[in-house]
């Protein structure tokens, strides 16, 4: 296998690779990481082994020169033949190394990749503190109004809520909180005029 031969091949693998993209990993996208690196050891493999038949070739050709020395043109033909050689197996060396460091550092990028998306997504941990705290906050102002009977510290705690986080759904529940309160005082006060009011003869 030729070097232009190499470099066309692996310029069709970088052609059909996708650009890495941030985001979650999905499975379809794993496989194809998995077939590039598969295709791109399997490359690795083969340009040894071409590399590995070309060290074989020189070291025959080593072995005729010194079995039989041919005539002294043919010598200098060999030798250009060798540094021919040398320089194909030096450039296919080069881009083993290339294939090599770029595996490594898509291997490095896939690992960066999947740390990322362990990492939780920072408004939604806001959030669901922001929502936490509001329950809580709607939980004691609950306790204090029915176990307790401590209606002025439940309304306060319940404005309160509502003062923090009106746009949660735990301010909502404040604000049907208070609504029941002061229906009910309501009820009591005009139950008590009632019972004040002098009956009529």
């Amino acid at each position: 296998m030729s070097e232009e031969q190499i470099r066309t091949l692996l310029q069709r693998a970088d052609a059909a690779a996708d650009a890495p993209a941030f985001g979650p990993v999905s499975t379809g996208r794993i496989r194809q990481r998995i077939h590039r690196r598969w295709f791109m050891r399997s490359a690795a493999l083969m340009t040894v082994a071409a590399v590995t038949t070309v060290a074989a070739t020189l070291w025959t050709i080593c072995m005729r020169v010194e079995k039989s020395p041919p005539e002294p043109p043919a010598i200098a033909s060999l030798e250009t033949q060798i540094e021919q050689l040398r320089a194909q197996t030096d450039a296919t060396l080069r881009l083993v190394q290339e294939v090599l460091e770029k595996d490594r550092q898509e291997r490095h990028l896939a690992s960066l990749e999947a740390e990322l998306a362990s990492i939780p997504d920072p408004k939604f941990e806001i959030e669901r503190q922001v929502d936490k705290t509001a329950f809580i906050l709607v939980y004691q102002a609950d306790k204090l109004y029915k176990e307790l009977s401590q209606t002025e510290s439940a309304v306060a705690a319940y404005k309160e809520v509502i003062q923090l986080f009106p746009e949660n759904r735990w301010a909502d529940v404040a604000r049907e909180r208070l609504s029941q309160i002061e229906r009910r005082q309501i009820n009591n006060s005009d139950k008590g005029e009632a019972k004040c009011k002098p009956q009529s003869a």
